[in-house]
């Protein structure tokens, strides 16, 4: 099958929340597939059933087995497809539903996370039905022991991008709630504004410092693959959305592009390191093998041959990590370890940024000006990121907004 008669979509939670917004996913896809074109759609759970899934199993155990959890929170997934299915069936379009298994997405074997290694295309283009639709459970595949496996939160995203690169479309549509990607989170800034473009590279910086619109993965295997994503609004499809690309083609005039945010960050500060080549190392090896992973990191200089490190880590892991790091503490001969939940971060990101001057200044400053103390600063050759505390997190977004110039102009 010619690509240009295929494409790959993907819906997310949001737009398929109940069962009308399903109707009216499958009312949008079966204008596509009246004039001929075979469409692969790959879709999320439904609203928050992933969360209640989760809830479930918390009221169960704090330790399930990531073999019988990746089982049960696949089935959000296949809920989905097969409802849409049946939604573009009434509808008189030709559609098929397959789990991530039946489609062929053969992955690693580690259970919450797994990776995809290989697609069975066949099998796919054998089952898609021309001017119709199949619909792909996202989030899910299957590993060498034939058990069902997750990608992680958000893993549906990498789901649809890895079609598409395995089907050699050269681009992907993302349907979402927003019609997008913003300068900023418009639910704190109401002034952000969508752009028309932006980078891989500027994405991935966005979405690992808090942009929920794509997940991390998904933008690395399309940079990889060369595959173009379209981030497009469910509820008003007509919008232009945003293109993700090699390169951003417009408002290049734009060195800095967004301000992303976290809301929830927190803190592990090891006082009285002795200051000695390989320390870092004992700290963050068991840190990795504990399943902990650091974001930020700062070591203040030596001081009579001993010095202090802090580094961040997601809320959720703060009791892992503070407790390989209490359990080193005398290993390491620190003098003690102390703990904060209540920070946030704030970036500002662009790859216009790299080769000009004044950036981090102005981004410090207009923080200042705003009453916003830095706890500490982490950059990219594309990002500068300064971790608050988290009451300063959402007027620091409005402040670097209006600063750098990144929302809607009054005409």
């Amino acid at each position: 099958m010619q690509s240009n008669s295929l494409v790959v979509r993907k819906y997310g939670g949001s737009s398929l929340a109940t069962t009308d917004h399903i109707v009216r996913v499958a009312n949008q896809l079966s204008e596509i597939c009246r004039d001929g074109t075979s469409v692969v759609v790959v879709v999320s759970a439904m609203g928050d059933t992933t969360d209640e899934l989760i809830e479930m199993v918390s009221s169960i155990t704090e330790r399930p087995p990531g073999r019988e959890y990746d089982a049960l929170l696949s089935t959000g997934e296949i809920i989905s497809s097969a409802l849409l299915s049946m939604a573009l069936q009434e509808k008189g379009i030709n559609a098929l539903s397959l789990t991530g298994a039946q489609a062929g997405i053969k992955t690693t074997a580690m259970f919450r996370d797994a990776r995809i290694e290989n697609i069975d295309t066949d099998r796919i283009i054998d089952r898609l039905p021309k001017g119709g639709c199949l619909i792909i459970a996202g989030f899910q595949g299957i590993n060498e022991d034939q058990d069902t496996t997750t990608l992680g939160r958000g893993g549906s995203d990498t789901t649809a991008v890895a079609l598409a690169a395995a089907l050699s479309v050269g681009r992907c549509e993302i349907f979402t709630d927003v019609a997008g990607v913003f300068t900023s989170d418009p639910r704190i800034c109401p002034r952000a504004r969508s752009l028309i473009d932006i980078s891989y590279d500027e994405m991935l910086e966005m979405a690992t410092t808090g942009a929920k619109v794509m997940h991390p993965r998904a933008v690395e295997v399309g940079q990889d693959y060369g595959v173009e994503i379209h981030v497009r609004s469910t509820n008003h499809p007509n919008e232009p959305g945003t293109i993700i690309r090699k390169e951003a083609q417009m408002e290049k005039e734009k060195k800095a592009r967004a301000v992303t945010h976290e809301s929830n960050v927190a803190k592990i500060t090891i006082r009285g390191l002795i200051d000695q080549p390989g320390i870092a190392a004992s700290l963050f090896e068991p840190l990795a093998e504990a399943g902990v992973s650091v974001d930020t990191i700062v070591q203040n200089a030596s001081e009579e041959g001993t010095t202090d490190l802090t580094f961040t880590v997601a809320p959720d892991l703060l009791v892992s990590a503070e407790s390989v790091v209490t359990r080193m503490k005398t290993e390491l001969l620190a003098r003690d370890v102390v703990t904060n939940s209540d920070l946030g971060t704030v970036s500002v990101v662009g790859s216009g940024m790299t080769n000009s001057p004044g950036y981090a200044a102005q981004m410090f400053r207009t923080l200042t000006n705003a009453g916003v103390n830095i706890d500490m600063i982490s950059t990219s050759d594309i990002r500068i990121t300064c971790v608050v505390d988290r009451s300063d997190v959402n007027r620091s977004v409005i402040a670097l907004n209006e600063a750098f110039e990144l929302g809607i102009t009054d005409e």
